[in-house]
């Protein structure tokens, strides 16, 4: 019998190099950098010195690696959630409670302390990863198997989070911000997680077996569930990969200060859907997903040196460039490609 998946078309980017799209942004990035390094070197006492200088110093890098892990590792989750055919938008809401899970458990555990050897902070880094996993398994739930409208149900993940992270801040430690842990994770850890991160999907996307499968169920359902492979398990791995991710970042950029902030949009502050910007940036593809959420978070981290020297950059302007970079690019450069079955439901053939 004819396998009926060897008639998907499925639109996988080409690799990287050979991408017109990336290689433009390549070009365009490599090239304003360069312009600001000779601008820098020429004229060191002028803003443009001052730029360049921080944009090559290396607390620089460090801070953008702290801050580009929950947006790079919650866009790589969201590809594999789109990609199986749920839009997952509660992104930020799995950061926020992967965040203060983190913290919370760590805390519990005591830093100093162990659990069966592993240290406290790296037990807490673990129960984000779980919590965060858990609340995109009921998102899967409810979207897959009651058929939920996925927008609605990924807004409901977030304001979820956004309340119930600073509520239980406040019940166990008497205020929406935690007591800092008194020790951290380095932004070394981030940056070796985020890579690793991204060769890894990448990998599972484009040479195994599951991405096949997971590419299917988001392009032609009918095709996968033809051959004989559940549609709704596919699409329930793919969510859950979205909060095993997701947690990760989110453990991350709690650890990484040693302390949950739950104030305002909370120490998350939009990145889970930054991170949504990223993947449709890097049109799906991990490694334009990563250069997209280096990028980003790269802006902020010079934002914030700015203000320290002196110059009024306002924060919320900064937080709009992302936004205003992904239409501007998409329209002039290249376009996204949406799984064709993204945020629909289907029902079995048996």
């Amino acid at each position: 019998m004819r396998n009926p998946l060897a008639d998907v078309t499925v639109p996988i980017l080409d690799d990287l190099i050979e991408s017109d799209y990336v290689r433009s942004l390549i070009v365009g990035t490599v090239g304003v950098l360069g312009a600001l390094l000779v601008l820098g070197a020429l004229f060191p006492d002028s803003v443009a010195g001052d730029l360049s200088g921080i944009v090559f110093s290396a607390s620089t890098a460090s801070s953008t690696a702290r801050l580009a892990a929950p947006i790079v590792l919650a866009g790589l989750g969201g590809i594999f959630a789109e990609k199986s055919g749920v839009i997952n938008i509660g992104l930020e809401g799995l950061l926020i409670i992967s965040a203060f899970a983190s913290v919370y458990v760590a805390s519990v555990v005591g830093i100093g302390n162990a659990v069966l050897g592993v240290p406290a902070i790296w037990v807490g880094f673990l129960a984000g990863i779980a919590a965060s996993t858990a609340l995109s398994g009921v998102f899967g739930i409810v979207c897959i198997e009651f058929k939920a409208d996925q927008i609605i149900a990924g807004l409901a993940v977030w304001l979820i989070a956004l309340g119930l992270a600073p509520f239980m801040s406040t019940v166990f430690f008497g205020g929406v911000n935690t007591p800092n842990l008194g020790a951290s994770v380095g932004w070394e850890y981030s940056a070796v997680m985020v890579i690793a991160a991204t060769i890894a999907s990448w990998w599972a996307l484009n040479r195994t077996a599951f991405g096949k499968h997971l590419r299917a169920a988001g392009e032609n359902p009918k095709a996968l569930d033809t051959v004989g492979v559940s549609v709704s398990k596919v699409r329930h791995a793919g969510v859950l990969l979205s909060g095993v991710l997701s947690g990760v970042g989110g453990s991350a950029l709690a650890l990484s200060i040693g302390q949950f902030v739950g104030s305002g949009e909370t120490m998350v502050q939009g990145k889970g859907f930054i991170a949504i910007v990223a993947y449709l940036f890097g049109n799906y593809n991990p490694v334009g997903t990563l250069g997209a959420g280096v990028l980003f978070a790269g802006l902020d981290a010079v934002q914030i040196r700015l203000q320290q020297l002196g110059y009024a950059v306002p924060d919320t302007l900064v937080q709009t460039i992302p936004y205003v970079v992904v239409i501007v690019v998409l329209a002039l450069v290249g376009r996204t490609q949406l799984p064709e079955a993204a945020g629909e439901h289907y029902e079995t053939e048996d």
